[in-house]
Order: structure tokens, then C-alpha cells, then sequence
């Protein structure tokens, strides 16, 4: 299955891997690229040295293409734009801003820049400064979502540019996969999927609560704020959807959140932490590796895509 994106790549499969804070560290990098797609691994919030030695930690693990995904509203945003050229890093994909002023460097260094995008604007904008493609994030996707959807948003973004475009946002199997394809993509990133592989350091809790979710499960907050994100229902949403109702400030809802992600990864509580995931967490039922998750989902895309 080769298009532009696995060519640009460099990669076997037109499979990106998400960029989800905490969650995409050197294991699942480095298990997504030899499986054959593109592992990231996220900066998030990191300081310079851990992001440095998440890669070289990815290169013990693989000798095939991997990317950072580097948030641009991080405090160590600047340093890692230069890092990433130190350590040779093949792809960047960027979120949480606009990473125009990194973009001649990283292009200069050789590095393949993809920005994640939720709209026709920013798209044609990121082409414009010479974006390599884009990552099109639909609001089915777990994490900070826009308000698109991922039907309605792909094929308005494909006519709007010419670089190929990577489609994100509840894309869960390989009808999802096949479907982006079908409105003009040529790749699907997923992440909810990832977070319950083998490789995935992900608390045994939080992937097994992904593994029991129905398909009305999750819920989106922040709105009232302008930073949606959809995550699993629990205790916490349901604490800030109050907060929310009440008309409580930024800052107080921002209290309730404060190390919520790392609270759900990490420590396992589900209740009171941050339990990120798109839609399709529903179609999640089963722990499997990266390599059988792929396999999996290019099988039985390529059927659907063929009779096409």
C-alpha cells in the first residue's frame, strides 16, 4: 500500500502513530516504526535532555524512521526545535501553535515537517511557509480536538492543497483507514489503538478502561475555554463539566486539571485523572502488538480498498 506519505517517509505502511503526551515514549516509537508505520514520540511539556534521551533511547530500539511531535506552547519549544536537528531526527509533526519560524531550519537540516491542522486555513497557510504534508485531526480524536469533523474536514483540506494530507480522528480500524483514504488521504494517524498495544507503558488501568468503553463513553471539556478535549467520561469530566456550567474561570478549571494526564497514565487513576481517547475507543477490544494492530488494519483495508 504505497502513496506519497509512505514514500516521503520513507515508511512501509501509510500508518502514522499519534504524538500523546505521556503516552508516546521510545517503546511505542520504536514498536510502531518496525512494525512498519511512523513512531513519534512526544515532547509535550519535557525539558530538552528527556526529549533527547527519548530518541536515543528509540535509536537502540530501531533503525527505521521515527518522528517527534513537539508542542509549540511548551516552554522548551525553541530548544527542541534545535534539538531535533542534533539528533538527525527524520520527521517533526507539530501541535498547540504555529511552527512557521522552525520550518526553514528543520527543511535546511532535511527533516520532513508536518504540522497537525483542524482547518482549510491553517492547512493552505502551512503549505504556503513549505510544509511536507499535513496531519488533518478531525474532533472524533482523543486529546485537543478542533471542532471539525473528520468526514466533513479531509476532503475540504485535500481540495485546498496539494501536499498530501494525513488523515486523524477516529480512525480505529481498517474500514476507518480505508474511509480517509476514499475522501482524498493519503495516510491515517492513530492513536487511542496504539494506547493499548503490548509496547505501550501505558498504567494497566487506563488501558483497560479504554479496552471496556462503549461507544458513548466519551465526552468533551473545555469548550467554554477554547481547549476542547475529549477524553473518557469519569469523575474528573463530570467535576469540570460542573465547574464549567457554573461559569468558573480558566484558571480554576485549569486547577482541576493540573498533572491529570500524567495522574491517568501513569499512577493508573482513572477516576481523577485525565483518561484521553477518541471515539473509537469503542472499537478497541483486545491488548496486541503494534505489528499485529497494523497488520490488522492494512489487511483488512487493502480488501475493502480493492473491491473499491
Amino acid at each position: 500500500m504505497k502513496t506519497r506519505i509512505s514514500e516521503l517517509l520513507n515508511i512501509e505502511y501509510p500508518i502514522i502513530q499519534g504524538g500523546m503526551a505521556w503516552v508516546a515514549e521510545h517503546h511505542l516509537a520504536a514498536g510502531v516504526s518496525n512494525a512498519g508505520g511512523l513512531g513519534i514520540i512526544a515532547a509535550g511539556n519535557a525539558p530538552v535532555e528527556v526529549v533527547r534521551e527519548e530518541i536515543r533511547k528509540t535509536k537502540e530500539l530501531t533503525d527505521k524512521p521515527f518522528g517527534v511531535n513537539i508542542m509549540l506552547l511548551s516552554p522548551y519549544a525553541s530548544e527542541i526545535a534545535n534539538l531535533v536537528i542534533e539528533e538527525k531526527v527524520a520527521v517533526v509533526t507539530t501541535g498547540a501553535g504555529n511552527p512557521e519560524k522552525y520550518i526553514p531550519i528543520w527543511k535546511e537540516a532535511g527533516i520532513k515537517v508536518i504540522p497537525v491542522v483542524a482547518s482549510v486555513a491553517l492547512a493552505k497557510r502551512m503549505e504556503k511557509y513549505g510544509a511536507d504534508a499535513v496531519v488533518a485531526e478531525g474532533c472524533e480524536a482523543g486529546g485537543h480536538i478542533g471542532e471539525l469533523t473528520t468526514m466533513a474536514l479531509i476532503p475540504q483540506i485535500v481540495d485546498a492543497v496539494s501536499i498530501p494530507v494525513i488523515a486523524a480522528g477516529g480512525i480505529g480500524d481498517g474500514r476507518g483507514l480505508a474511509a480517509v483514504f476514499m475522501l482524498g488521504a493519503e495516510a491515517g494517524q492513530i492513536g487511542t489503538r496504539f494506547v493499548v498495544s503490548h509496547e505501550s507503558i501505558v498504567h494497566p488501568n487506563y488501558k483497560k478502561r479504554l479496552i471496556d468503553s462503549k461507544d458513548i463513553d466519551s465526552t468533551v471539556t473545555g469548550r467554554s475555554t477554547g481547549h476542547p478535549v475529549r477524553s473518557i467520561r469519569n469523575q474528573m469530566t463530570r467535576q469540570y463539566s460542573k465547574l464549567e456550567q457554573e461559569g468558573k474561570s480558566f484558571e480554576e478549571l485549569e486547577l482541576l486539571t493540573l498533572g491529570s494526564l500524567r495522574k491517568a497514565v501513569v499512577e493508573g487513576d482513572i477516576n481523577n485523572g485525565s483518561v484521553m481517547a477518541g471515539q473509537i475507543a469503542g472499537l478497541v477490544s483486545k491488548e496486541q502488538s503494534c505489528k499485529e494492530i497494523i497488520s490488522e488494519i492494512i489487511e483488512e483495508a487493502d480488501k475493502l480498498l480493492k473491491v473499491k
